[in-house]
C-alpha cells in the first residue's frame, strides 16, 4: 500500500468496526462505511484517486494492518484508552473545541492533554509520511491534527501538504488564551494551503500569525521563513465545504422515501406544521435556545400542540465528556417539562429522538418538515442546512438559519436569525410557519441553486487546484529572505 500519490489524514477512518453480536463483540466482525459529514464530503474525492486514508479505526487498542475497503486503501493508526481520553476527549474536545467555538463552554488547559496531543499528532504524521509517494500530496483534516502539517514537512519536504479546518477559527482575543498558541500556528503553517469555512476564519488566522509570529501576510498569502534563510508562501483562505447535493436529490425522488415522509406526518398526528431540528448533541448547536423559543410560543398561545410539532433529532456525541452528559440531562429535562405542560392524548409538542438515523430516514424527515431550524450558536459550516435544501425537490419548506453558521454566508435566502435573541427567534419561527407558498418557492429555489452549484465536487476541486498550484510553486527556485 506504500507509494500513494494522494493521502487523506483524518482523526477517523471512513469506516466503523461492527463486531458480531453472537460472540459479544470479542471475536469476528466487519467494517461498514461511517456516517458523518467529513466522510460524505471526502468520499467522492477518494473515489477519483488511487490514494490512501490515514485514521483511527474508532476503538481503543484496536491494532489493524492496512487494508482496502470499497476501493479505498485504509491505513489505521492505533490509539490506546489513554490516548482517547487525553488527546481526543481532553485536548481536542475539552480545550480546542470550546475555545474555537467562542468559549460557549469554558475550555480547560492541561499540560498532560497537550503532551498527548503532540504524541498522537506525531503518530498520524509518521503514518502519512510512510505511505505517501515521492512528490505526492497529503491533505490533513481538522482540529484534532493541527500539528501534523509541520511534522510531515520536517520529515518529507518533497510532499505538497494541505490542511482543512472544519470548525471556526477564533478571534485573536480568544485564541491568545491557548498556552500552546505559537506551536499550533507553526503546526498549521507546515501546510502549503490552509483552508477555512469562512472568510472571517481565514482573517482570524492571519491576524494571529501577525500578532504572534510577526510574519508578513498579504491578501491570502503568508510569507513563511525557512531554517535555511529562504522563504516560502502558504495560502490561507476560505473554501466553504458542501455536500453531494445530487445524492440527496436522487434520494428525495424515491417513492419509498416519499412514502416514508407521509408516514412520519401521520405518526405525528398530521399536524399543520412540522418543525425539525437535526443536530449532534452539542452545546454549540443552540438546541436549548430552540427549545426555549418553542416552549414560550406554546405558553404564549401563538402556536398550539394540536397544529404544530417540533421533531428534535439529537444524535449521541462525546458521551464520556462531562459537559455533554450535563447537556443531555438539561435538554431531556426541558423536553419533558414542555411536553408535560402541553401534550394532549393525541399530540406531542416535542418528539425528541436521541439517536442517529440512516440517510434515507433523514431525507424523509426533511421532506416531512415544513420548517428546518438550524440555530447553532457557532458552527464551522452546518451541512444539515444544505442537506435540507437539497432534499426539497418540491421547492417548499422554510430554512431558519443562525447567522453564526458558515452556511449563512452562502444561503442568503434563508430566514437568518441571532439564536441568542429568543424574542427574535420566536418571531422568525412564526414568520416561517406563516410563510405563503409563493414566498417559500421563491426562497427555496434560490437556496437550491446555491447548494447545487456549490456542491462538494466544487469544494474539493477548488482546494485540490490550490494544492496543484502549490506543487508547481515548489518546483521553482527558493526565494531568499530579505533583511
Amino acid at each position: 500500500m506504500s507509494g500513494a500519490e494522494f493521502v487523506i489524514v483524518a482523526n477517523r477512518l471512513p469506516v466503523d468496526w461492527v463486531p458480531d453480536s453472537a460472540d459479544g463483540g470479542d471475536g469476528e466482525g466487519s467494517w461498514r462505511r461511517s456516517p458523518g459529514g467529513l466522510v460524505t464530503a471526502l468520499e467522492p474525492v477518494m473515489r477519483r484517486t488511487d490514494g490512501a486514508w490515514v485514521g483511527w479505526p474508532g476503538r481503543p487498542d484496536l491494532e489493524v494492518e492496512p487494508f482496502e475497503f470499497d476501493g479505498v486503501n485504509l491505513v489505521p493508526v492505533a490509539l490506546s484508552e489513554d490516548d482517547v481520553e487525553l488527546y481526543y476527549e481532553g485536548f481536542s474536545n475539552d480545550t480546542i473545541w470550546p475555545l474555537y467555538h467562542d468559549v460557549i463552554a469554558v475550555p480547560r488547559y492541561r499540560r498532560v492533554w497537550w503532551d498527548a496531543y503532540v504524541r498522537v499528532n506525531r503518530r498520524f504524521a509518521d503514518a502519512a509520511a510512510d505511505v505517501a509517494a515521492e512528490g505526492g500530496t497529503v491533505w490533513v483534516q481538522d482540529y484534532q491534527l493541527q500539528l501534523v502539517p509541520q511534522m510531515i514537512r520536517e520529515s518529507r519536504p518533497d510532499l505538497t501538504i494541505g490542511y482543512f479546518h472544519h470548525i471556526p477559527f477564533p478571534a485573536y482575543g480568544l485564541y491568545s488564551q491557548l498556552p500552546w498558541r505559537r506551536q499550533v500556528l507553526e503546526g498549521l503553517l507546515g501546510a502549503d494551503v490552509i483552508g477555512f469555512q469562512r472568510v472571517a476564519d481565514a482573517g482570524n488566522f492571519a491576524r494571529a500569525i501577525r500578532r504572534l509570529l510577526h510574519y508578513e501576510t498579504r491578501s491570502s498569502r503568508i510569507t513563511v521563513p525557512e531554517a535555511d534563510g529562504s522563504t516560502r508562501t502558504a495560502l490561507a483562505r476560505a473554501y466553504p465545504i458542501s455536500i453531494d447535493a445530487e445524492s440527496y436529490i436522487e434520494m428525495a425522488k424515491r417513492p419509498d422515501v416519499q412514502a416514508r415522509a407521509k408516514e412520519i406526518r401521520e405518526s405525528l398526528g398530521n399536524p399543520s406544521k412540522i418543525l425539525l431540528g437535526v443536530d449532534r448533541l452539542d452545546y454549540t448547536k443552540g438546541i436549548r435556545h430552540r427549545l426555549k423559543a418553542f416552549g414560550e410560543l406554546l405558553e404564549d398561545g401563538l402556536i398550539d400542540v394540536e397544529d404544530t410539532t417540533l421533531v428534535q433529532v439529537a444524535s449521541p456525541s462525546r458521551e464520556r465528556v462531562d459537559s455533554y452528559v450535563q447537556l443531555r440531562d438539561e435538554i431531556e429535562l426541558t423536553v419533558g417539562r414542555i411536553n408535560g405542560d402541553h401534550d394532549t392524548m393525541g399530540h406531542t409538542a416535542i418528539r425528541y429522538l436521541h439517536q442517529a438515523y440512516p440517510r434515507e430516514e433523514m431525507v424523509a424527515l426533511f421532506l416531512a418538515a415544513d420548517v428546518m431550524l438550524v440555530t447553532a450558536l457557532r458552527d464551522g459550516m452546518n451541512l444539515v442546512a444544505k442537506e435540507y435544501v437539497a432534499s426539497r425537490i418540491d421547492n417548499r419548506g422554510v430554512l431558519v438559519l443562525s447567522e453564526f453558521t458558515g452556511a449563512s454566508d452562502e444561503l442568503g435566502s434563508a430566514l437568518r436569525v441571532n439564536p441568542h435573541d429568543i424574542d427574535a427567534l420566536k418571531d422568525t419561527i412564526m414568520r416561517a410557519i406563516a410563510m405563503p407558498p409563493a414566498e417559500q418557492g421563491r426562497r427555496m429555489r434560490a437556496l437550491r441553486r446555491k447548494v447545487i452549484e456549490n456542491d462538494v465536487e466544487r469544494w474539493s476541486r477548488s482546494f485540490l487546484d490550490a494544492l496543484e498550484a502549490a506543487r508547481a510553486e515548489k518546483r521553482r527556485p527558493p526565494r531568499r529572505a530579505t533583511a
